[in-house]
């Protein structure tokens, strides 16, 4: 889909715990960086939908298992992916496409390397409802 990228990310095993890379400045999907911030969703929860107008989201999910949903209005298409610690790669979406996740196991944590700064005057959200998907 246009404005999406996944990308698979480096974890180096180490036996006192591992190292997980998230982004670097040189990475495809950097759109500069506004803030960094962790967000925990519980199992069978789905939060969203909501559709960025400037911000670009780089998704990680470092611990537990995500599904993500990503809706563009203007040819209907989804993309769908799950992020875990197994299938460990970054989802980078643009502004403008319609965003919702579900957490699959108990704890789930996100990390959003974002463009810019919270503006909650740039987001859009609506009801679950209001765009149809089957979970």
């Amino acid at each position: 889909m246009d404005g999406v990228i996944l990308t698979p990310l480096r974890r180096i095993h180490h036996p006192k715990g591992d190292i997980l890379h998230a982004m670097k400045l040189s990475d495809s999907g950097f759109d500069g960086f506004g803030e960094a911030y962790f967000s925990s969703i519980h199992k069978s929860n789905i939060k969203g939908w909501k559709k960025h107008t400037r911000m670009t989201l780089n998704l990680v999910v470092p611990q537990g298992a995500i599904e993500f949903v990503v809706y563009n209005e203007e040819n209907q298409q989804f993309f769908t992916t799950k992020l875990s610690e197994d299938n460990y790669q970054r989802l980078t979406v643009k502004p403008n496409l319609w965003l919702a996740f579900k957490g699959i196991e108990e704890n789930n944590l996100l990390l959003n390397l974002a463009s810019i700064e919270h503006d909650p005057t740039e987001a859009v959200s609506l009801d679950l409802e209001s765009i149809r998907y089957e979970w």
